[in-house]
């Protein structure tokens, strides 16, 4: 059994304060990785202790220093990611991706073609600029696309998603009951239920109009 060398207390208020910068409930949180609300509540009070699977999900999927979360010795971001780079400089503002890799939220710094300051964005947003036009009219090809990685969504809300092939796409949410569709805005586009492939990178929360940088 995998034994820790910190205390719980620490480390869950550590993991509340990343929750928090993020903007994030504790639903919300939990529901990204995987575990739920009730035990995510234990760990940042101090009374449950995070499995090693746990620490490794938050690491990668925040590019949070392993050494930081157990000891909260050090930059709290890893080098070499998008928020390790803002940690290193406040004023760079919102990560303008070229892609969505199949590692995201890892973001390797050459997967970044510039940085873009937008007013009353939530923590832990980026810019993709979106192709195509299946969420015409709401979203035209050119668009700049503003989402909060890790952020699953509510009813009505656009979500980026990936799809069983892989390709990462934009899609409206919606919810009827226990049941869950993806829906484009053309209605060109046949609404489809997520599969296990399927994946929530995060929500959409403003749309930028062909911007130039």
């Amino acid at each position: 059994m995998f034994s820790y060398a910190f205390a719980t207390s620490d480390i869950g208020s550590r993991i509340r304060g990343l929750r928090q910068s993020l903007g994030q409930t504790q639903k919300e949180f939990a529901a990204a990785l995987g575990i739920v609300q009730g035990f995510l509540s234990a760990v940042e009070s101090g009374k449950k202790t995070p499995s090693d699977t746990l620490l490794i999900a938050l690491c990668q999927m925040h590019g949070i220093r392993r050494e930081w979360l157990e000891t909260g010795e050090g930059q709290m971001f890893a080098a070499g990611t998008a928020r390790g780079a803002e940690a290193g400089s406040e004023s760079l503002g919102i990560p303008l991706l070229k892609r969505i890799s199949p590692n995201f939220p890892e973001v390797d710094p050459a997967e970044i073609e510039d940085y873009l300051r937008l007013p009353d964005l939530p923590p832990g947003c980026y810019a993709l600029r979106f192709e195509g036009d299946f969420m015409a009219p709401t979203i035209s090809d050119g668009d700049l696309v503003i989402f909060e990685s890790g952020r699953r969504g509510e009813n009505k809300d656009i979500v980026l998603v990936t799809n069983r092939w892989g390709e990462v796409i934009l899609r409206r949410l919606r919810l009827r009951g226990d049941e869950v569709y993806l829906a484009a805005e053309n209605a060109s586009y046949v609404p489809f239920r997520p599969d296990p492939e399927t994946r929530i990178l995060g929500r959409v929360t403003a749309i930028w109009r062909k911007v130039k940088i």
